[in-house]
């Protein structure tokens, strides 16, 4: 195991609570908070005009640690951040009398934003005379979506329908004998289906009897691990870093991304290390093509390709002895 930051860091876990919002001073209902899912959805119905909304945010720390631990002027900070609109806003929590807890307001204006902003938190101090080191965060994030009626962390991938060879995306000619592509640049990543591919459009949403629907599955489940195996690499070129190279998640879907495939590409690593670990590797070439193979299956079990690859055989097997009968 490879050693990650330069300095301590916390082993105890740093957790994030909104406990409450308001939008232009009036309370959100709680029914649009979602703990479980990390979720605050800030659209109500005849409210999209707002102007600003305040989180009310709750930290826990793992006091002793803190105490006991080397770091100097250790502080705590929430960071919302939306990589459509590259808006990043730090705000500084306050310590409670309670050691463990951080409190403070998290403002999320409305003109900064534009679908989903990520709110993580940091813990930093200062150790070996450099100030600002991270040292904590939180192993997920909360997502601040302006668009949501109901807090629900999982959107699906855009999937637009493309001609690759006549359309007008003059782009994409050149593709013009792929099925389909992933599409990372878009805000949402977006998976462009070839029409001018023949059959595939159908296939994918018109298939009948047992063969086809199960061709259809195996299909479908291999353009997913496309797109989570695309999103995985795109999303390790949007790393942040320390001031010693130390990488840190991105916010928004890149995060998302990371943060569900890095646990099968080095699942004997912490989330921290995993993502040290493979950017090492990347860098520097060491090992790259093993964490390749991590990748891909990362990917492919992600967007269940296995389980559909299962089911494909299997009706393929079935097709074939009713054939012999």
């Amino acid at each position: 195991m490879s050693t990650v930051y330069a300095y301590p860091t916390l082993v105890g876990k740093v957790e994030a609570t909104v406990k409450g919002a308001h939008i232009d001073g009036k309370p959100l209902q709680l029914s649009l908070i979602s703990r479980s899912e990390r979720v605050v959805a800030l659209h109500q119905v005849e409210r999209e005009d707002w102007t600003e909304g305040v989180l009310d945010l709750e930290v826990s720390v793992p006091a002793g640690e803190v105490d006991d631990g080397p770091w100097a002027r250790v502080g705590c900070f929430a960071v919302l951040s939306e990589g459509a609109t590259n808006t990043r806003v730090v705000t500084r929590l306050d310590k409670q009398r309670d050691d463990s807890v951080w409190r403070g307001e998290v403002r999320v204006h409305r003109s900064c934003h534009l679908a989903r902003a990520t709110l993580d938190v940091c813990v930093v101090g200062t150790y070996g005379g450099i100030d600002g080191r991270v040292i904590g965060t939180t192993d997920a994030p909360w997502v601040v979506d302006l668009h949501g009626r109901t807090p629900t962390r999982q959107r699906e991938l855009d999937i637009v329908e493309v001609d690759f060879r006549d359309g007008p995306e003059e782009w994409l000619r050149r593709f013009a004998d792929a099925p389909w592509l992933i599409d990372t640049e878009r805000e949402q990543p977006t998976i462009l289906l070839n029409t001018s591919f023949e059959g595939l459009s159908p296939l994918l949403s018109g298939a009948h009897g047992p063969l086809e629907k199960a061709t259809a599955g195996l299909l479908a489940a291999q353009i997913a691990a496309d797109a989570w195996s695309t999103m995985f690499h795109s999303a390790l070129a949007d790393l942040e870093f320390d001031e010693d190279g130390t990488p840190h998640l991105p916010g928004g879907w890149q995060g998302a991304v990371l943060r569900s495939l890095l646990p099968d590409v080095f699942p004997e690593l912490p989330l921290a290390e995993a993502l040290a670990e493979t950017h090492s590797r990347r860098a520097d070439g060491r090992g790259w093509g093993e964490v390749q193979s991590r990748i891909q299956f990362a990917a492919a079990r992600r967007g269940t390709l296995p389980k559909n690859l299962t089911a494909a055989i299997r009706a393929i097997s079935r097709a074939q002895g009713g054939a012999r009968r």
